[in-house]
């Protein structure tokens, strides 16, 4: 048996039923940059998790900064909970936009995470805005920041 059948794959119904939840939880660069390009940005806002220093180096257009730790009810008492928050981070190798999903969906807001994080951003060659905005690859002085 190959390796890469040693696991049985799941049947169509429950590969889609994961696949569909999958989706529920995460937002493709490509899907939200075409928004921003379109102006249809209705029904959802930015969220970028690190620090406010990270902010200013790099961040995607509309994307406000709320630092996970920062997020509380205090801090999100204004936000509209109408909206889903598709928050995001540095990269897949940060989960500061994890963190700041879980505190979001705990106070009892609609979100998403954005895949690939910033860095992916940048390398897809999106707008960008920020003291340090590099492209693509190297990111000099963005880093996780969480």
């Amino acid at each position: 048996m190959t390796n890469t059948l040693r696991f049985s794959p799941a049947d169509p119904a429950t590969a889609a039923a994961f696949f569909a939840a999958e989706l529920s939880f995460e937002a493709d660069p490509d899907d939200v940059v075409r928004d921003l390009k379109e102006g249809t940005t209705a029904g959802f806002q930015l969220v970028e998790a690190r620090s406010a220093e990270a902010f200013a180096k790099a961040r995607i257009p509309g994307a406000v900064n709320l630092p996970h730790w920062e997020m509380d009810a205090e801090t999100t008492k204004d936000w509209d909970r109408d909206l889903v928050y598709v928050v995001y981070c540095e990269s897949f190798e940060c989960n500061a936009a994890t963190k700041g999903a879980l505190k979001l969906s705990t106070l009892g807001f609609r979100v998403k995470r954005l895949a690939g994080g910033i860095r992916a951003w940048l390398d897809a060659g999106y707008p960008a805005e920020g003291s340090e905005v590099e492209r693509p690859g190297n990111l000099h002085g963005v880093t996780c920041d969480c």
